[in-house]
């Protein structure tokens, strides 16, 4: 191991600033036992992962589908809705504290009615209420509109026609699976059986939402709720119209050979008890396409299923939840570079288990999706899940290989390398990287009707791209890598004009500037270059009169304020003290008093309490809690302060 890795026996100076050099020691080393103590046996963490209403709200409405009710535990999951119904408007948001959210709501309110909840109780009627004000349920996004049309409760003409010969569609086709994301493909194969097919639900109780409607939905003349976003909106709001009238005459041979070529896709990436494409709607969709096909329940595919659907439920005592999905390789690789900071010996072997967790999950021997648009290049990614080999992930991929690299560059040098070879090949044609696949940056087809929600794609972002850069400038020869550089190239063209940078996967832009100021600080840009002195600006000028930062899902909406929100938050605080530390500002009092805060906000245990959410699923659509953020990386900074104050410590060498 490189004898640089641990700063834990440097003795802090006594003139260490507002907090006193003790009292900093204790936290980190309180924090850091804190962490280390929810490891698994094995080596790895992994957290809860929160999301909204809608997530549990499916899972009830999925088992009432299916005529496999499990009353118990819809009845915890209604004690869950119910604890987080916003107090303020009567429904449900996106996030914690956030605006009302009708498809979330719509949801949640249908969950609740087949619970068993009396509609004439006082909160399910205030949530009517709050629905109806809204423009009720026919106003809903399309993914609930096809969830209502399954159910019965709206016309098929409601919800925009994803014919599944789309499934024969060649690969030079406008429209075709290949062109969009990952998940987006893995939802959509399984969903556009059904799209077609349309089967109603058993339903075994015959709940209904008809009081959600302001208008009867046989009735409703427009479904296109949106307004248009560009030309593109217009011309394939026609082509719906069209295929509306004419699906209907379409060559049965053909919607069998479709059929045929759905049910290969989703059988190919089943992904054992992990799922497929290890989320939970692409999971549900492929139950409820078994089950329309036919496939006896006993069927392996279908136990396997089922299963993968059951290991995201979350039991808290009298409630319970659903995640959409779990994040292991993420949560060890980020607690891993907080311990790393932290230091000491129990540290050490903590992190040396993780390693070895690490390395045994990497994808080294399966071509996935990628490389449709990178054949030939060799595999040597890392998946977000315990398994998930078609769809490893850009981001983990790098945090990983920052973490090894830093641990022992030689005993982990073939999975570095491999792992190396496949992210510089990930590469986008703009010297950017998405998150899981190259060049998806078909635009257009974010303008279908079905793609309302505007997430249908994976193009390069600031966030992904800062991780790459950070770790492909530290292997090797230092600052060395020609792809790296180009990464730099990139972040610089995407700093926006108050002097952030956004973040797609992380909220928002607090997140998005960490990343890119650590990546830039790896790379060797000059700390006084005029991109980092704006971020650092930027970031200074957002710190809270508490010593913290907080900015809420609200960002992502055009003209709301970037980098604020009502609270600090331990995650977002500690990002901006990471981000403003990698260069060079680690003896601004800003700096100082945001520490200050990292320490004055330790719950007993050791860790931060964080409700709010500050993660992203897709931007103004599906926001994350990750449970862990609120210990890892306020860790991270406290121990990486400490190190930057003390003794002769010099600026920040490593990727992250």
């Amino acid at each position: 191991m490189r004898s640089d890795v641990f700063a834990s026996e440097v003795k802090p100076r006594s003139n260490d600033s507002t907090i006193a050099a003790d009292r900093l020691e204790d936290a980190v080393r309180g924090s850091a036992a804190a962490l280390m103590s929810s490891q698994k046996e094995d080596g790895h963490w992994v957290f809860k992962l929160e999301a909204d209403a809608t997530i549990p709200s499916e899972f009830v409405l999925y088992l009432h589908y299916l005529d496999e009710r499990d009353p118990p535990l819809e009845r915890r999951i209604g004690v869950y809705l119910r604890d987080i119904q916003d107090k303020t408007h009567g429904g449900w948001p996106l996030f914690h504290g956030g605006e009302f959210n009708i498809s979330a709501s719509v949801k949640a309110y249908f969950a609740l009615k087949a619970i068993g909840d009396d509609i004439n109780a006082p909160h399910m009627k205030r949530a009517r209420e709050a629905i109806l004000a809204h423009g009720g349920a026919a106003t809903s996004n399309v993914f609930t509109r096809t969830l209502l049309a399954l159910f019965g409760q709206i016309p098929w003409k409601g919800v925009p026609v994803m014919p599944v010969e789309i499934m024969l569609l060649p690969r030079w086709f406008p429209f075709h699976l290949d062109r969009v994301s990952y998940w987006s493909r893995t939802v959509i194969a399984p969903l556009i059986v059904l799209m077609s097919l349309r089967p109603q639900a058993r339903n075994p109780l015959k709940i209904g939402i008809p009081e959600l409607f302001t208008t009867p939905p046989e009735q409703v003349t427009n479904w296109y709720i949106d307004k248009p976003r560009s030309h593109w909106a217009y011309v394939f709001r026609g082509l719906d119209r069209v295929l509306h009238q004419v699906q209907p005459y379409f060559p049965q041979g053909l919607r069998r050979l479709a059929v045929e070529r759905a049910v290969a896709f989703v059988d190919e990436r089943l992904n054992g008890e992990d799922g497929l494409g290890a989320i939970f709607p692409a999971m549900v969709n492929a139950v409820l396409m078994y089950d329309l096909l036919g496939v006896p329940k006993d069927d392996p595919r279908v136990v396997t299923a089922k299963k993968s659907i059951r290991n995201l439920v979350v039991e808290e005592g009298d409630r319970a939840w659903v995640q959409p999905c779990v994040s292991p390789v993420w949560d060890t690789a980020l607690a891993t570079h907080a311990l790393l900071e932290a230091g000491g010996p129990e540290a050490e072997q903590s992190v040396r288990r993780a390693a070895d967790w690490l390395v045994e999950r990497q994808v080294t021997d399966f071509v996935g999706d990628w490389a449709v648009r990178r054949p030939g290049l060799a595999p040597g990614g890392w998946a977000f899940q315990y398994a998930n080999p078609h769809y490893p992930d850009v981001d983990d991929t790098a945090v990983v290989m920052a973490a090894l690299d830093r641990i022992d560059p030689q005993r982990y040098a073939d999975s570095i390398e491999k792992g190396a070879v496949w992210l510089r090949g990930m590469q986008s044609e703009d010297g950017g990287w998405g998150a899981f696949d190259a060049e998806n940056t078909a635009h257009y087809l974010n303008h279908i009707p079905f793609a309302d929600h505007g997430a249908l794609l994976d193009p390069p972002t600031a966030d992904v791209s800062a991780r790459c850069v950070s770790v492909l400038s530290v292997l090797g020869e230092r600052q060395s890598d020609p792809v790296a550089k180009e990464g730099v190239a990139y972040l610089l063209k995407e700093q926006e004009p108050n002097g952030s940078w956004f973040g797609r996967w992380g909220t928002n832009f607090v997140y998005g500037t960490w990343s890119a100021l650590t990546a830039l600080n790896a790379a060797g840009v000059e700390h006084d270059h005029p991109a980092i002195r704006k971020g650092v600006e930027w970031l200074l000028s957002k710190q809270r009169e508490d010593g913290g930062w907080g900015e809420d899902g609200r960002s992502y909406w055009d003209g709301e304020p970037h980098g604020e929100a009502s609270v600090s938050t331990p995650s977002q605080t500690a990002w901006a003290l990471l981000g403003l530390m990698a260069v060079g500002e680690a003896k601004n009092p800003a700096v100082a008093r945001g520490i200050a805060y990292l320490v004055n906000t330790r719950t007993k245990e050791g860790l931060w309490d964080e409700e709010h959410y500050t993660a992203v699923g897709f931007p103004r659509v599906f926001y994350l809690r990750y449970h862990g953020y609120r210990q890892f990386f306020p860790v991270w900074a406290l121990a990486r302060y400490r190190n930057l104050t003390t003794g002769n410590a010099g600026p920040v060498l490593h990727a992250l």
